[in-house]
């Protein structure tokens, strides 16, 4: 049964969760053509957009509703870490079938509305619509002082290559929870951060502020997908040592490894440091762990050293929607 009569009773139904505060610096958000948002003196904007969608980034009868909906906002939002900037509000395009009208749906709000509290990010609008499968876009709109953003193509020969937290701990927890039979174990350590992963945006700007980061992404396709793209984008090669990277825990050493060089949805920083600048950076930022993994060099490409101590290419085997079909 649909909950509700209209599109209009769904969209009062979504801007009831998400009233700004007086503060705010929204100046016009939901009910009309288009929300108006106060720009400050100083300020660059950054935006950035994001499909979260049923059957390719999450299974309805697996993902908690209220996972999906943390996940689809931290998800838009790391974007913007990964340039040193600060979320400040976001459109949400939904469409929905009808049996996902009720609980779903409540569920679905109450995690968006956990996400957007934990950033302090603002629903300034969207779009809703009526669909076979569940369908979400979501649009961040952030900002980072004028000249303080950190670009890919940043990164030198000599560089430092740097990650936060631990890599492939998400695809651990995706297997975890497609093997699994009923509700997901949140006392799992890698499905939680498969289910509710946290964008390091307070690491992002920190770096961007200490002017720390040459270059700097996320890492949501794998390292060995990513990685890539910071290289081409800066006209450098990479050397990767696998011994020095933070795999998961619990699993025998080729298998943590695989999961490290492939795994997606970490939403962690990778980033590379200047060899004069590196003795400013912490071994830990705020608790969270920041690993060198290797270093850029002249050339093309990126190589990681293979069990024979020679360095070998390493093969692009992350995430890609056009080259599979499901996560």
């Amino acid at each position: 049964m649909n909950d509700f009569p209209d599109e209009d009773a769904l969209v009062k139904e979504i801007a009831r969760h998400f009233l700004p505060s007086r503060e705010s610096k929204l100046r016009l958000g939901i009910g009309d053509d288009a929300a108006l948002w106060r720009p400050h003196p100083g300020f660059e904007s950054v935006l950035t957009s994001d499909w979260f969608l049923e059957g390719s980034h999450f299974l309805r009868e697996k993902h908690p509703p209220d996972s999906v909906g943390w996940k689809c906002l931290v998800r838009a939002a790391s974007d913007i870490s990964a340039m040193g900037g600060t979320p400040r509000c976001f459109l949400l395009n939904l469409a929905l079938p009808a049996v996902a009208t009720g609980k779903w749906l409540k569920g679905f709000l109450v995690g968006l509305r956990r996400a957007a509290k934990s950033l302090d990010c603002i629903l300034a609008g969207g779009d809703t619509t009526r669909s076979d499968r569940i369908l979400i876009s979501i649009t961040v709109l952030g900002e980072i002082r004028e000249g303080q953003e950190v670009l890919r193509s940043g990164a030198r020969s000599g560089d430092l290559l740097y990650v936060s937290g631990t890599l492939g701990a998400a695809e651990c927890g995706l297997r975890f929870l497609r093997k699994s039979a009923g509700r997901a174990n949140l006392k799992n350590a890698a499905v939680r951060k498969h289910l509710y992963p946290e964008p390091r945006v307070e690491l992002g700007r920190w770096l961007a502020e200490k002017k720390l980061a040459t270059a700097m992404m996320d890492i949501s396709d794998g390292l060995s997908t990513d990685l890539p793209r910071l290289c081409a984008a800066s006209g450098v090669g990479a050397l990767v040592e696998p011994e020095r990277l933070p795999v998961p825990r619990g699993l025998d050493r080729q298998s943590a490894l695989r999961l490290a060089l492939h795994g997606g949805d970490d939403y962690e920083l990778l980033f590379s440091v200047s060899p004069r600048r590196v003795s400013l950076l912490p071994e830990k930022f705020r608790g969270l762990r920041l690993t060198k993994i290797g270093e850029f060099a002249a050339g093309r490409g990126v190589r990681i050293i293979g069990k024979n101590g020679k360095p070998e290419t390493l093969r692009a085997a992350g995430w890609d929607p056009f080259r599979q079909k499901s996560r």
